[in-house]
């Protein structure tokens, strides 16, 4: 009996992007099977003709089902790409997302280059904030803060491998760890979905660590923490910067104008839907 050759390398991706049920099948599958040879997509383009080796074609089946059981692409991988950097990720972790980038952007804004500025990122998991702001900022110091040991490992291996030296870590609650002193800005992506929210059962939320998703019944609990303790910690004119839910804009203004802080404002991402609120401290 003739053996059947073994499948062409574009021929298994297409026939893995008909397996998944997700809006970017083919490219999710694209990035599965990069993973599972260990090549960079310009190689998968030039060698699409070659033949898929039998332990090829079983690593992207295992991989393909995981991701139809609904595993998140970026803990399967264990990459995520954010701002400029490739970072690791893991189930300890959150996994960065491109909304927050408006937040570093902004941050950026209020960071002038080539001065010696103190910065701190709350509730930093893989370090994406902190890691972005020291890259485009050698001159600053920032400060990348999470209560869990686990993410801050992951933060810590993330900036060795994107040689970051300006980057401090301390495992602690909130602005626990930031012992009395004082910064140019504070940022941060606290948790913000209301327990008991459908969403915690839906996509990739069911699998990322709910303490990185869910504050109180409203969502506010940890952003109220935050807002009242900041003041204790900012420079004059320092900023406070959080990003929160696409209706809780108006709620974080009250509490930060409730706090003493003025040039209050709420900006929106990329389609236009509130994203980050930031303000100063006299």
């Amino acid at each position: 009996m003739e053996t059947q050759p073994p499948p062409r390398l574009d021929a298994l991706l297409r026939q893995g992007a008909t397996q998944l049920s997700t809006p970017e099948a083919r490219l999710e599958a694209e990035h599965l099977l990069l993973h599972v040879l260990g090549r960079q997509r310009a190689w998968l383009f030039a060698h699409g003709a070659d033949p898929a080796e039998a332990a090829v074609q079983a690593g992207f089946a295992a991989l393909l089902e995981r991701r139809r059981r609904g595993e998140p692409l970026a803990y399967i991988t264990g990459q995520r790409g954010f701002w400029t950097l490739d970072l690791q990720v893991t189930p300890a972790t959150l996994i960065p997302r491109a909304d927050t980038e408006r937040l570093v952007e902004l941050a950026l804004e209020r960071l002038p280059p080539g001065r010696a500025l103190q910065v701190a990122d709350l509730g930093t998991g893989t370090g994406a904030i902190a890691l972005a702001i020291a890259s485009e900022r050698p001159q600053a110091q920032v400060l990348a803060t999470d209560a869990s040991a686990q993410a801050l490992a992951v933060a810590r291996a993330n900036a060795r491998a994107h040689a970051l030296e300006n980057v401090d870590f301390a495992c602690g609650d909130w602005l626990a760890p930031l012992q009395g002193r004082r910064f140019d800005l504070i940022a941060s992506n606290p948790p913000y979905i209301a327990a008991g929210d459908v969403h915690l059962a839906q996509g990739d939320l069911r699998f990322e660590p709910a303490t990185a998703l869910v504050a109180g019944g409203d969502g506010l609990d940890d952003i109220r923490r935050i807002i009242a303790q900041a003041p204790a910690h900012l420079l004059p004119g320092g900023w406070l910067l959080l990003e929160h839910g696409l209706e809780q804009g108006q709620a974080v203004r009250a509490l930060l104008m409730q706090a003493g802080f003025d040039a209050v404002h709420t900006a929106q991402d990329i389609e236009q839907r509130d994203r980050v609120t930031l303000a100063r401290i006299a």
